[in-house]
């Protein structure tokens, strides 16, 4: 009989374990691809580096300098903050639109910068941090034309006989698709020279992000940007971070929220586009 009761409990232990909820280390098990063991909020200190993957063709955001290999622009900047503030140095890394988020998701860096847009396909890779700036697409032209596009709406854009240049894979050519139906699409493969396209006469429009006319109609004084203040569409531009890691997640919205509110953000827009 004493062995049957001890039998008994043991099985009872045994079920009472096996229904008790999971443990909190047991979410970071390695068969978890979305979770991370520890976090960069601990390890990037201990490493002293912050791998930081950019473009570098989307000033000001990212501007990569092919002779010097070295970036330059406004969330370089903040990259080079962040990084100080976790007692590490920023590694630029190089990537593209097409697989920023995807380095971010495999660990290639610990962070995505350079003007991201936050869209709902790259947020089911990534985490997005706190928005550094809200954003949206505008036209930019020729000043010489400007008068031929009346108000820029959309209507005076999409007509017979204009030519929109965009660069292939990204938001850019994703919103002249679903609008422009009469007017030309003409890709453009290389960001940083597609402003000459107009510039030269080899396009008429285009329409990227406000942001980028403002500072491309400054460093072209040629090209005049059509109400960047009323652009056509809503969007913003944030931070990609690894999925599963929330302490860091955490740490970089609080990160950006400072920098916002003392003025930091704000000054490096305005050393770009102002």
């Amino acid at each position: 009989m004493k062995r049957a009761a001890t039998l008994s409990a043991l099985v009872c232990l045994l079920a009472v374990t096996a229904a008790a909820p999971a443990s909190p280390d047991a979410a970071r098990r390695p068969d978890r691809p979305d979770r991370h063991q520890g976090s960069l909020l601990d390890s990037v200190p201990k490493k002293g580096v912050l791998k930081v993957c950019t473009t570098g063709d989307y000033a000001p955001f990212t501007k990569l300098d092919p002779a010097e290999g070295t970036y330059s622009g406004v969330d370089i900047k903040m990259a080079q903050d962040l990084a100080k503030s976790l007692d590490a140095k920023p590694r630029f890394t190089a990537t593209t639109w097409a697989t920023l988020t995807k380095d971010v998701a495999a660990g290639r860096c610990d962070i995505g910068v350079g003007g991201v847009s936050i869209t709902l396909p790259r947020a089911r890779q990534v985490y997005f941090s706190e928005p550094t700036r809200e954003d949206g697409k505008t036209p930019i032209v020729r000043c010489a034309d400007k008068d031929e596009f009346g108000a820029g709406a959309l209507a005076d854009i999409d007509k017979p006989g204009t030519t929109v240049v965009v660069n292939p894979g990204g938001t850019n050519e994703q919103f002249a698709r679903a609008h422009i139906k009469k007017a030309t699409i003409k890709l453009h493969p290389e960001n940083t020279t597609i402003f000459q396209e107009i510039i030269d006469g080899r396009a008429d429009v285009m329409m990227t992000d406000a942001s980028e006319t403002l500072y491309q109609s400054k460093i072209h004084p040629e090209l005049c940007s059509l109400h960047p203040e009323k652009p056509f569409t809503f969007s913003e531009k944030a931070y990609a971070t690894p999925r599963g890691d929330d302490e860091f997640k955490e740490y970089v919205d609080q990160f950006v929220h400072l920098a916002k509110h003392d003025g930091t953000y704000a000054k490096y827009e305005a050393e770009w586009m102002k």
